[in-house]
């Protein structure tokens, strides 16, 4: 596996050095073929996640937010049926974790589990302070002096 080097990309940046970390972190990682899952985006803010739990119950299934990971999980309930014999079995039942990283101002909005899938909406939420905004020439100006300028004209 060849090693990417992002540095030509921080010559005319600042702060985005955890994206070598994180590319990093895609190249080594294993895509999870299980559970069969989507990421769609309405919108320029709205997201959603389905996963594909068919034969789950919802009490089997948690969802994890910790350090802008989040993790989905599946530990299904045992129920062997030792008198069975397979002819072919196709329909996995085992237990999962999905985890994918989100970005800094994505917050889980919802989930919601019908029909063997697991949807959760996500919404990208920019604080107030990352909004553009207009930096006054000429004078100087204290942080705190800013704050209260962009709190008057909110």
């Amino acid at each position: 596996m060849s090693s990417v080097s992002l540095s030509p990309l921080f010559r005319r940046s600042i702060g985005f050095d955890r994206l070598n970390d994180l590319f990093d972190y895609a190249m080594q990682a294993d895509t999870p073929n299980y559970p069969p899952y989507n990421i769609e985006k309405h919108g320029d803010n709205d997201y959603r996640i389905i996963v594909a739990t068919a034969g789950f119950k919802q009490e089997e299934l948690a969802i994890n937010l910790e350090n802008q990971v989040l993790s989905i999980l599946g530990k299904p309930e045992e129920n062997k049926d030792e008198t069975a014999e397979y002819l072919h079995k196709g329909i996995a039942h085992r237990a999962f974790k999905l985890s994918l990283r989100l970005d800094e101002h994505i917050e889980v909005q919802h989930a919601d589990y019908q029909n063997g899938l697991l949807m959760i909406d996500l919404q990208r939420i920019i604080p107030e302070e990352k909004l553009p905004r207009q930096i006054p020439i000429g004078k100087k100006v204290v942080a705190e002096q800013i704050a209260q300028q962009d709190a008057v004209t909110a």
